[in-house]
């Protein structure tokens, strides 16, 4: 066999890829017939609940769990290793105890009849004060860099000709902006929150486990457990929301293994929503004070600036590398310090770092734009610079101005925008627009798949991947539908679990890049196995071949063919099995591809009376290479933009500052979007043929990023002057109004 050229067909000749084809699991969700990690139910299982400290900083002192043991129905109690007395705890509703029952209410009855004492301990969660973190000792440096053109003599400090050499670009800049801009921390808020359902089969442990990583969860299990990973399966059909934050089976979902294997029976523990709030991680908070300096174009030339971020109790803050977000002026320095708090450690959230590095920097290109009197449109169009002399990161200027020319005209920028704060009023409401670029990676990540062709005709697949919403099962489909010239309905594709071949998290846009590659290698690999055999009959070379509309026929002479299942009936009695593998680490594919580039414009109006903001239009402009589904694509930016609008506009993290206390930790209280919030959102590709000749390349976190830059430079276009930190909740309007009385 020939070695396979791995390519995608081109736009006229396909059939399936680039469809709308509705996702084959919206069925089973949208009936109730799909099953989560929440809805296993195992004969003779027990639900467990547990207990979480109460304070965010403390010690334990002792823990007396023979009242809970006592509770009818209870079964099991189980101290974990970090809450012996001794240990320290360092943010609320870290887990201490678990209690296993019969029943939920037996469990929850037991949680109550633990007896704890507790030393409280000094609590610091003040992350916006930066002051007041340095006092507390709460502050580290966390790294800085500083790129300047002109170089320091072999005899000069580095960090004082730093210092002069800024002070002299700033003279010399044309206009000069300070300003102070940040975005409070938010937590995940999964529908489904975090946990298993585990059981023992002898030695081999079953877990159905709520992630975004099938392949990778059985080692997680295995270390813990000090077991071979061979010995466990991971199972996951459906997961209800990761965005980052269930990549681990997590210390609760090993302690349910244990209890299992205690107990000899199956165990289920999912978080309360009140510890998934708590436990389930958050996206670092970030706050900038910057200094930046353009020419009389309005071109940045120097940027200097200092910003803060805390990812609570454990893990990085927002780093200095996103700092300015997508612009890369010729001159500039960048420091950033870690604040440690006791609230919950910090998780990947959707586009790790990159919406507050938006959020904290393009907001402050639009305030040059202001200063200036022009528009944010032509001052982001002058800093893209050209393809040849780039003065951006990502996606090319040129992809940058072409998507800025679709978003304005989706919005009808020119006929809408007016300079800040010079807007028509209609009584207390004012209008503004507001723009964002954005960039992001989503090369597809390391996948095998094995395709198997039955002698029927039959055709399936099998992955160690897993859906997390976004529609992995239907894509998997898709490409192999597309390869062998049948029907989506045609392809088994099975996935969810660890037994399977392995392939990537799905976290980093990487896996609709990783799969369609595994299975598209497959796919032509193993079709060109099945024109091997049939070349003979057909007196056809293999090369000439092609799989269209269900039959195996000669390329520009329909005449030669066979029907796709006379063709599989030549392999006999076996099937016929092909396993390929994509590793994104040993060369560059002609299947996918790295960096994408977006472009999202807002319309608001703001209340000035009640502080209150609504979203007229935002306008969402993207490109992604090839797309596999078109209406799966676009789904994944409509939800990205409704979150950024949620980030933007309502949710924050809240914690008591004197006791460190989660206030907001439930739904009735941690604002999110209803659907009244959303206003209309538009989406619009950019695919040019030179982008759909780059290959698949992942969608799901790119358009997250921009809405907070967006709608901040919405607002900001309204009232004339800046409300400084997102979430901007009618209490901060209303308070940026008062400290500028007059200008709104």
């Amino acid at each position: 066999m020939a070695d396979i050229q791995y390519s995608w067909p081109d736009r006229d000749s396909s059939k399936v890829i680039g469809g709308r084809q509705i996702r084959l699991d919206g069925m089973a969700k949208s009936t109730g017939a799909a099953k989560y990690a929440y809805d296993i139910n195992l004969k003779n299982m027990l639900v467990a609940r547990a207990l979480g400290s109460p304070h965010a900083h403390c010690t334990i002192k002792s823990i007396d769990s023979a009242q809970a043991e006592k509770v009818p129905g209870v079964v099991h109690v189980h101290v974990l290793d970090h809450a012996k007395p001794g240990r320290e705890i360092r943010w609320q509703g870290e887990l201490l105890v678990i209690v296993a029952a019969e029943t939920e209410a037996a469990a929850m009855e037991g949680v109550s009849k633990l007896r704890v004492e507790y030393e409280p301990l000094e609590v610091f969660v003040d992350e916006f004060n930066l002051e007041a973190a340095k006092k507390a000792g709460r502050t580290s440096k966390d790294g800085g860099k500083v790129q300047l053109e002109k170089e320091p003599g072999d005899d000069e400090d580095e960090a004082t000709f730093a210092d002069k050499e800024l002070e002299r670009l700033f003279k010399q800049s044309a206009h000069v902006v300070e300003g102070f801009y940040g975005i409070d921390a938010i937590t995940h808020c999964c529908l489904e929150p975090h946990g298993a359902t585990v059981y023992w089969d002898n030695d081999q442990l079953i877990a159905y486990l709520s992630t975004q990583n099938v392949s990778g969860t059985d080692e997680g299990f295995a270390n813990d457990l000090k077991i071979p990973a061979d010995k466990i399966e991971v199972r996951c059909q459906y997961v209800g929301g990761g965005f980052g934050s269930k990549f681990a089976p997590d210390y609760w979902g090993t302690a349910a293994a244990r209890i299992a294997k205690a107990t000899g029976r199956p165990v289920k523990l999912m978080l309360s929503r009140d510890q998934e709030f708590k436990l389930g991680g958050n996206r670092p908070s970030a706050y900038l004070k910057v200094r930046l300096g353009a020419d009389k174009d309005g071109v940045v030339t120097v940027w200097d600036s200092d910003h803060w971020s805390s990812p609570g109790a454990d893990g990085p803050g927002v780093p200095q590398g996103v700092i300015p977000y997508v612009f890369a002026p010729k001159n500039y320095r960048r420091a950033v310090t870690k604040v440690t708090t006791n609230n919950g450690p910090a998780r990947a959230w959707r586009a790790p770092n990159h919406p507050q590095g938006c959020a904290i920097t393009q907001t402050a290109y639009d305030d040059m734009a202001a200063r200036m009197g022009i528009s944010s449109y032509d001052l982001f169009l002058k800093n893209l610079g050209t393809d040849d002399s780039p003065g951006v990161a990502g996606a090319k200027p040129s992809v940058y101005a072409a998507e800025m020319e679709i978003a304005a005209r989706l919005i009808d920028w020119k006929a809408k925008w007016h300079p800040h704060g010079k807007g028509a009023r209609r009584g207390d409401i004012v209008d503004g627009l507001g723009m964002s670029l954005h960039t992001w990676g989503g090369g597809g990540h390391e996948s095998t798949c094995t395709v198997k062709i039955h002698p029927d005709g039959g055709v399936e697949s099998f992955c160690g991947t897993q859906d997390i919403g976004s529609g992995t099962r239907t894509v998997c489909a898709m490409v192999l539908a597309e390869t062998f010239g049948l029907g989506v309905d045609a392809i088994r594709i099975n996935y969810g679990s660890s037994r399977f071949p392995v392939s990537g998290p799905s976290g980093g846009s990487t896996t609709v890049g990783g799969v369609s590659e595994s299975h598209r290698r497959a796919g032509q690999e193993a079709l060109a196995k099945i024109c091997e055999m049939v070349a003979e009959k057909l007196g056809v070379p293999a090369a000439e071949l092609i799989a269209d509309d269900g039959r195996i026929k000669a390329r520009g002479d329909a005449k030669k063919s066979v029907a796709w299942k006379e063709a599989c009936a030549m392999l006999g009695m076996k099937p016929l099995e092909v396993t390929a593998t994509f590793r994104p680490s040993r060369n560059k594919s002609p299947l996918s591809d790295t960096k994408v580039g977006g472009v999202q414009m807002a319309h608001v109006e703001v209340d000035t009376r009640t502080g209150l903001i609504r979203m007229r239009k935002f306008v969402a402009v993207q490109d992604m290479g090839l797309i596999i589904n078109r209406r799966l694509a676009e789904s994944q930016i409509y939800g990205a933009v409704i979150m950024g609008i949620a980030y933007s506009l309502f949710e924050q993290r809240i914690s008591d500052p004197a006791s460190g206390a989660f206030l907001n930790a439930d739904m009735s209280k941690y604002n999110l979007c209803r659907l009244g919030d959303i206003g209309e959102i538009v989406v619009e590709m950019y695919e040019p043929e030179s982008e759909r000749s780059r290959g698949v390349i992942g969608l799901g976190e790119p358009p997250v990023i921009g809405p907070g830059a967006a709608i901040s430079n919405a607002v900001c276009n309204a009232l004339g002057f800046r409300v400084p930190v997102l979430p901007l909740t009618p209490q901060r309007v209303l308070e940026a109004i008062k400290n500028n009385a007059g200008r709104a």
